[in-house]
């Protein structure tokens, strides 16, 4: 799998991935610790969206990509 130099997957790596994935694989991409992002999404300021299954989140990839590609959210 290509990789950046740092370790992080690529863009092109991660528009192959599934519809959502663990917080530990969307940190990684994001450059973050996974417990980080953790922390970040209980207090509702994660940069990418989420879904919760009981005490279980996973990340939208497809927000996933939109933060690493430099987009900004639409007016809600």
């Amino acid at each position: 799998m290509p990789r950046n130099t740092d370790g992080r997957p690529t863009l092109a790596d991660i528009r192959k991935w599934p519809a959502t994935v663990s917080v530990p694989k969307g940190a990684s991409a994001l450059g973050c610790s996974a417990n980080h992002l953790h922390e970040r999404i209980r207090r509702g300021d994660s940069p990418v969206k989420t879904l919760q299954f009981g005490t279980r989140h996973v990340i939208i990839v497809a927000d996933l990509l939109r933060v690493l590609s430099g987009e900004t959210r639409e007016a809600a």
